[in-house]
């Protein structure tokens, strides 16, 4: 605690602590299976396997769900399939599924992300996914993460110096072309139980670095993730911020 004596009034660092309380109920699952993601954009980067690999990570350390450990669904071929008819006794495609011919080859940006639309719809398909896995709670969803360039004017910090040695940061405009990434994932939690979309939010984050500066794709991803991952796991868990108050007395 901070007091400093200014005349007859104190001033005191009090500590907050704020509970916010989790989007979901997941008390009646004892597992949860990130099975996978419709995902696309960079081809240095394979934003499927990293973001599952990346989450259940997170899980293991910071959920009491049992993270389901299995290898990801090939959920473009899946939605694919499904468009064509069922072909899984018992499952059939959703009733707004996009044909065969309507696929992007490439899935290279979020226009090219909605004839998948239809597989997060399909209660049976994903029904069954719960039976096979003791009904779990399933994360799936999209992830487009994708190269991104811009110009413009952009504020830095200069150092300047005067006669006597003294450094002063002074704020610059110039102009500055930049390279970086967009990452869009969109997060769908479904009830293995019913087959049910229980919830769902999607995220963007960008990240741009002077045209000169080599920044691997990856650890750009990581970076965005990082930024992301609070919001998903207080999807599933009470969390809380600290921080603090200046009081006087």
């Amino acid at each position: 605690m901070l007091a400093t004596g200014v005349g007859c009034t104190s001033v005191y660092e009090v500590p907050i602590d704020t509970p916010i309380q989790a989007k979901l109920d997941v008390t009646p699952f004892s597992r949860i299976h990130v099975v996978g993601f419709v995902s696309g954009g960079a081809e240095d980067v394979d934003a499927n396997m990293e973001t599952v690999r990346l989450l259940r990570s997170q899980l293991r350390t910071k959920s009491k769900l049992r993270v389901i450990e299995a290898d990801p669904l090939p959920l473009q071929q899946v939605a694919r399939d499904q468009a064509k008819g069922p072909s899984t006794p018992g499952v059939p495609p959703p009733a707004d599924a996009p044909t065969a011919m309507a696929f992007p080859e490439k899935i290279l940006d979020e226009k090219d992300l909605e004839p998948y639309e239809p597989l997060f719809a399909n209660a049976a398909y994903w029904k069954k996914i719960g039976e096979e896995f003791q009904q779990p709670l399933i994360v799936t969803g999209t992830v487009i993460f994708r190269p991104h360039q811009a110009s413009g004017i952009v504020t830095q910090e200069r150092e300047v110096y005067d006669q006597f040695g003294r450094r002063t940061v002074m704020p610059t405009r110039v102009y500055m072309e930049r390279k970086g990434y967009i990452l869009r994932p969109k997060l769908v939690f479904i009830d293995g139980r019913s087959g049910a979309v229980l919830y769902q939010e999607s995220y963007r984050e960008e990240r741009l670095y002077p045209s000169q500066q080599n920044v691997p794709a990856l650890s750009s991803f990581f970076e965005q993730m990082d930024a992301v991952l609070p919001s998903f796991l207080n999807t599933l868990s009470t969390t809380r911020v600290r921080g603090s108050r200046i009081m006087l007395r």
